[in-house]
């Protein structure tokens, strides 16, 4: 798969009247955002990601109990406004606080608690009074110097949930509360995070967890109801949906995503998760499997974020910057979240840290904490310096130039997406402006479909429905009604033969050949397809794999797991030394033991096991109900010219994948782009044809 960097806004030709403009945002009264397709944009639909820090209003974490205590309410706002004055003071680009409703204010006083997810202590007097008197006023300090506020409840959540439990009772009685208040409810500038770090979900199988689709679909149970419950106060605040797993895995919610308006997805990544630790590669491919498919329809916002090398004992995350496609950590995830184009992300190292800090470099061998380059304060002061004429939200009453809104061109990262059946995939369009500038516009353009059956389109989502392959066009127009159009391919398989979806290594190091497609395993390794929330092959009879060739000595065998676990027993079919095919009867497969069936309609592994080292080309891998099964892939079906008959019948690529049901060849060729099909009559006719 190739990386791409992400476009940057160069500015240079209009560069006085835009930088201009952009060193002043901070004196510009705040625009109102809103959710738009993938991202938030302000009220002129401009991208905006924005950048920030955190507060928590307790003594503890005030610098652990130095500053204030007793309840002060006057000493914890004099303090953490101060803060705020000194971080702006001292120059940092910040343009978003993550304040903590700290549990110390709503916890009835001297009620011991076995940490901040026990909600035995909570008094909801205490909260309503506190909201009041302390949670409101710095919303509104925050706001009043330029900052957008997102509002975190009290505590973090148990490590295990279920639907209907008493921490969700809690939760949506917090944010009923705080949707209530005139205050904050529809307020331009401030947003709700809704719970701190969910972990384990109760599933519908009985078992607390966080990998399954049953998992997510349990918590998109827990959470709707709260988004639900604030938008019945009449409250559209932008909301941030956690994930599981301490806010990292979110592939579920692009199968059963939380529904309504003003929707986000809050995150945290420290370093060694999502395999950071490893380098560049396997960072982007824990991102690309766990954050990406809700980052390909809603924004992402990074909640928690830091790093700095374990000897300074200032940070949460132990890690260094490194350098991007390298190793480390801080670099990385500023490429990959440049990358992805619609992430805002904050630096959660303790505020009156930054209040100190000094834009003066280092001495190697001297540094502190604040001037390393390997910590996380010197290099994120400056990368802010840098965004803050990027995606920054532009006042209501800003007056874009002609130059400014004039579209000369328009690209597309990606010509070809690549996709499973019920996974998303992001168009990211980019118009260049008369000035120079470019930005992202896929949520302002319009989109058609060839075949809707495959692949639907809105505000730059692609979402696939079955297999097959659809041409889409990408049309967006300026104020001026200058237009360009981008067309794209989609296809849609089950078993992709592309890096980034076949795995050589699932077990012990291979290789894989994209272009020729050979793959090696390592010694008694696997290599294949994964698949974080399970696929269902019930409708089909047959799973059918062919190489090139015999497999000889290589052991080579197909594998399908109905378990998300490659320890656990699959069900096996040999290829024998002489045959190039394996095929597996799905209804009637047994698990390798024999103690049961294999269930179909979860597969979360298949792929390929040998003994390693031999290069296997792989032909094809398929699905279908044909008892001519070994045929799908058209390789003998006689060609039957079109006449012009209106027979109807299931009709597929010439790879066996199904494209249409009961469908005429005129009306394949309507919805199809070109290439080469089969249709099955009912007769078990098959008919090629071309659609040109």
């Amino acid at each position: 798969m190739k990386k791409f960097k992400s476009p940057v806004l160069p500015l240079l030709v209009a560069a006085l009247a835009v930088s201009s403009s952009a060193l002043a945002w901070r004196d510009m009264p705040m625009p109102q955002l809103h959710v738009e397709g993938r991202y938030l944009v302000d009220t002129h639909g401009k991208v905006v990601n924005l950048h920030g820090f955190a507060q928590t209003y307790s003594p503890w974490f005030n610098e652990m109990n130095s500053q204030w205590n007793n309840y002060d309410v006057n000493g914890c706002l004099r303090y953490n406004k101060e803060k705020i004055d000194q971080i702006l003071d001292a120059g940092w680009e910040m343009n978003f606080v993550r304040m903590h409703m700290d549990p110390y204010w709503s916890n009835k006083p001297g009620v011991q608690t076995t940490g901040e997810n026990d909600i035995s202590a909570f008094d909801e007097s205490r909260f309503r009074r506190y909201l009041k008197m302390v949670f409101i006023p710095m919303a509104q300090y925050a706001v009043e110097n330029g900052l957008y506020v997102v509002m975190r409840p009290p505590g973090v959540c148990p490590e295990e949930i279920a639907v209907g439990d008493e921490y969700q009772q809690y939760l949506l009685k917090v944010w009923e509360i705080v949707a209530k208040r005139e205050e904050l409810k529809n307020h331009p500038n401030i947003m709700f995070e809704l719970a701190n770090e969910p972990v384990r979900i109760l599933g519908p199988d009985g078992t607390y967890g966080s990998g399954t689709q049953g998992h997510f679909d349990q918590l998109k149970e827990y959470f709707q109801p709260i988004v639900d419950k604030i938008r019945e106060q009449g409250c559209e605040n932008i909301l941030w949906v956690p994930g599981l797993g301490y806010q990292s895995q979110y592939a579920g919610y692009a199968k059963n995503p939380i529904e309504g308006e003003n929707i986000g997805y809050a995150v945290h990544i420290y370093p060694g998760w999502f395999g950071s630790a490893n380098g560049y590669d396997v960072f982007k491919a824990g991102w690309d499997k766990d954050v990406k498919p809700v980052a390909d329809f809603a924004p992402v916002m990074v909640t928690e974020m830091d790093w700095a090398p374990e000897f300074y004992n200032s940070s949460w995350g132990k890690g260094i910057t490194g350098e991007a496609f390298g190793e480390g950590f801080g670099a990385n995830f500023k490429q990959i979240t440049d990358d992805s184009g619609n992430v805002s992300w904050i630096l959660f190292t303790d505020c009156h840290k930054l209040a100190q800090f000094k834009d003066v470099p280092g001495e190697p061998g001297k540094y502190e904490f604040l001037n390393d380059p390997e910590a996380c304060p010197w290099p994120i002061y400056h990368w802010y310096q840098d965004y803050k004429t990027q995606n920054y939200p532009h006042a209501e009453d800003y007056v874009f130039s002609p130059e400014e809104q004039t579209m000369v061109d328009m690209y597309s990262l990606e010509s070809e997406l690549v996709m499973m059946p019920g996974n998303n995939s992001a168009i990211r369009l980019w118009a260049i402006f008369e000035d120079g500038h470019e930005e992202p516009v896929e949520h302002l353009a319009s989109y058609t479909s060839s075949n809707e059956d495959v692949a639907s389109v809105s505000a730059g989502w692609v979402r696939s429905l079955s297999q097959g392959k659809s041409s889409i066009s990408a049309t967006y127009t300026d104020v001026y009604g200058n237009s360009k159009t981008e067309n794209l391919r989609a296809e849609v398989s089950l078993f992709p033969m592309c890096e980034g979806f076949f795995n050589p290594s699932i077990w012990e190091t291979g290789t894989f050949d994209e272009k020729t497609k050979v793959f090696t395993t390592g010694p008694y390794g696997f290599a294949g397809w994964t698949y974080g929330t399970g696929i269902d092959l019930s409708e089909y009879k047959y799973c059918v794999a062919k190489i090139e060739g015999t497999a000889g000595s290589s052991g080579l065998s197909l594998r399908l797991f109905d378990t998300n676990n490659y320890w656990s027993t699959p069900a096996i079919k040999d290829f024998g030394s002489n045959s190039s095919h394996a095929v597996m009867e799905l209804h009637n497969a047994r698990v390798n033991d024999g103690s049961r069936l294999l269930d179909p309609s979860h597969i979360y592994i298949a792929g390929f096991w040998s003994v390693g080292g031999t290069e296997i080309k792989l032909k094809s891998v398929y699905v279908t109900s044909s008892d001519d099964y070994l045929n799908e892939d058209a390789a003998s079906v006689s060609l039957i010219l079109f006449d012009g008959s209106d027979d109807r019948g299931d009709i597929y690529s010439i790879n066996g994948m199904l494209q249409l049901k009961d469908a005429t060849i005129t009306e394949a060729q309507q919805k199809l782009p070109s290439g080469l099909y089969i249709q099955r009559l009912l007769s078990n006719q098959s008919k090629k044809f071309v659609v040109r």
